[in-house]
């Protein structure tokens, strides 16, 4: 799949926070506009970020790359204000995109968030390539509290490949995070969308994350499943005999399964409750 790269200056990089994400955060920060993990399932899509774009989701890129320089200047405001900064890095892409080994920007957002720091930072990514900054998010760790958010589906490869087939394995998002989490980092498994998994899934996860996301197409989508209903998810959970995993109180069940291998407190549910606490 081929993808249009472009190169921009973007007016902000600090977004208020909204919607889900009004639940303790005050902004998210997107250092990519775009994304080339392309997800089938993904609520981007329905977004006017893609509705207003002629090339398809997944097929292009922008490089925000004056995001540092606006971070710096945007946080100094707020900071001026006395305003809390609890970051959501990244609500609309993923920041760790594959462009980013060589584009560098989050990490570049990161060095100067050493020196600027947040009060709090959750970084959501589902790419293994957050462990070439772990250690600028150490000594960030000095500065604020900081939360690396690893999306794991589900723990079949089988599965992220028919959903996400260019998003990064499992197994090597397992690996990063036991990589992540044996550097003293907080972590979390956001299981975001729930897809189906295999019973050992709360196994895999035993030991390397401090907290467990549960989000599902229903209700993680910004709209109560419409926008879920109009990327065709409940049809494609049928053609390949997986409707069971399509329901409105899936979350519930499990929340249900993984409580019987974790501490409740480790559990969240999206619809319920959301970090920072």
């Amino acid at each position: 799949m081929g993808i249009e790269i472009k190169e921009i200056l973007s007016k902000k990089i600090l977004t208020e926070a909204k919607g889900y994400l009004d639940v303790g955060f005050t902004h998210s920060l997107n250092p990519y506009s775009g994304c080339a993990f392309s997800c089938r399932y993904c609520y981007v899509r329905e977004m006017p970020i893609q509705k207003f774009k002629e090339i398809p989701w997944g097929e292009w890129l922008d490089i925000k790359t004056n995001a540092a320089e606006n971070y710096r200047n945007e946080i100094m405001k707020l900071r001026q204000k006395n305003k809390p900064v609890n970051i959501f890095m990244s609500s609309v892409t993923d920041p760790y995109q594959p462009i980013e080994r060589k584009a560098k920007i989050t990490r570049i957002i990161l060095e100067e968030m050493i020196d600027n720091p947040p009060d709090f930072l959750q970084i959501q990514t589902r790419s293994p390539l957050i462990t070439r900054d772990i250690d600028l998010l150490a000594k960030l760790k000095e500065k604020c509290e900081v939360l690396v958010s690893m999306t794991v589906e589900t723990d079949r490869e089988d599965i992220k490949q028919l959903f996400s087939p260019y998003a990064p394995g499992i197994t090597l998002r397992i690996k990063a995070l036991k990589e992540i989490h044996a550097a003293g980092l907080s972590t979390q498994t956001s299981i975001s969308p729930v897809l189906p998994f295999s019973p050992d899934f709360p196994k895999v996860l035993e030991g390397i994350v401090d907290h467990i996301w549960i989000d599902t197409l229903s209700i993680g989508d910004g709209s109560f499943g419409k926008r879920s209903e109009r990327l065709g998810m409940p049809n494609l959970f049928e053609e390949y005999g997986l409707s069971k995993w399509y329901q409105r109180d899936l979350h519930v069940k499990v929340e249900k399964y993984f409580n019987k291998y974790f501490y409740r407190q480790m559990i969240r549910v999206s619809k319920k409750e959301a970090f920072p606490k």
